[in-house]
């Protein structure tokens, strides 16, 4: 069980990779399918996973990760602590514009149990973007899927002129206004 690591195989022509890491399997596999429906210019492979470090025996198998989208439900303290616990195993140049966050079940602010400090904090401290989105809804659903492909086009290195670390910071000055 080994650190995820964005550089350590060659990538792929036309194709990009995101993994998807999140307590809720059923919000990952929808997000997934909306993933795929949407128009593309490119070849995409979707992993997901409940949570980090990935099983090592398959590693050879895995092509390179572009975009990690650690899936974060606020109504589920246990998927923040999956969630922090994850993050040790990923390597720190990801940070570098290749990981977002993205915090499901905002629609449903009644019944939230995690902190928004902490998920704020969570993007500060790993200098990552933080996504609010409802999965449940449609039509949310297939804006954050558009919205996780022109980011992982970007990571992915298929927009020429656009640094994976170019468009992080630009995501999180446009957050700090």
């Amino acid at each position: 069980m080994a650190v995820v690591r964005p550089f350590d195989k060659l990538p792929a022509l036309n194709s990009a990779a995101v993994l998807l890491v999140g307590s809720d399997e059923s919000l990952q596999q929808k997000l997934a399918e909306a993933i795929l429906k949407e128009k593309k210019n490119f070849k995409i492979s979707i992993h997901l996973a409940t949570s980090l470090p990935l099983p090592s025996e398959r590693d050879h198998l895995r092509p390179r990760i572009d975009l990690i989208a650690f899936m974060i439900d606020i109504k589920s303290k246990y998927s923040l602590k999956n969630v922090e616990a994850s993050l040790a195993h990923v390597d720190a140049s990801f940070f570098l514009g290749k990981v977002c966050f993205l915090v499901t079940g905002v629609g449903r602010v009644n019944y939230c149990s995690v902190e928004m400090n902490a998920i704020w904090k969570l993007g500060e401290v790993y200098c990552s973007p933080v996504l609010y989105c409802e999965l449940e809804l449609e039509g949310i659903r297939v804006a954050t899927a558009q919205r996780l492909l022109q980011m992982l086009q970007i990571c992915a290195g298929h927009i020429p002129g656009v640094s994976a670390l170019s468009f992080g910071l630009l995501m999180r000055n446009s957050a700090d206004e």
